[in-house]
């Protein structure tokens, strides 16, 4: 079974995010959401908020499951029996910083590949961040995430 693991803070996640999700549907035979949680960031949507909300809007794709993890990515995989590691890419930034990640993982975790998938052109600009930023000036996002 090809298994890949799309790990991230989705703190939301987007409608970038899940359109990712849909393109790489073809390529795995289960996918796991993989929400990290990262003891140095204070996240601006709760862990089981975040959890509930993925899973809801994911219920179309059966082959996903959703999870929280702690841990090295390369872990989670390992603990998931994941050979595979995916990933998004919008710009030239993002591929820089994942490549980096891949390389470090790539030492540490030969067994696991990652998978770079490019964002579709109209979800290039969408970002958590920028997402995050709006919502605390009280600005309507609905349309942005899932």
């Amino acid at each position: 079974m090809r298994t890949a693991v799309f790990p991230g803070s989705f703190d939301p996640m987007t409608i970038g995010h899940k359109a990712l999700l849909k393109k790489a549907l073809p390529l795995f035979d289960r996918i796991i959401v993989a929400v990290g949680i990262n003891q140095q960031k204070k996240p601006f949507f709760a862990l089981d908020a975040r959890l509930e909300r993925i899973r809801h809007a994911l219920l179309d794709m059966p082959q996903v499951e959703v999870e929280s993890y702690d841990c090295l990515t390369t872990d989670f995989c390992r603990a998931k029996q994941a050979a595979f590691i995916l990933r998004g890419v919008r710009d030239t930034t993002d591929f820089e910083y994942e490549r980096r990640i891949a390389d470090i993982n790539r030492i540490i975790a030969p067994d696991i590949e990652t998978v770079m998938l490019f964002a579709d052109p109209q979800y290039a600009a969408i970002s958590s961040t920028m997402i995050r930023e709006l919502a605390s000036f009280g600005k309507d996002v609905s349309m942005y995430i899932v």
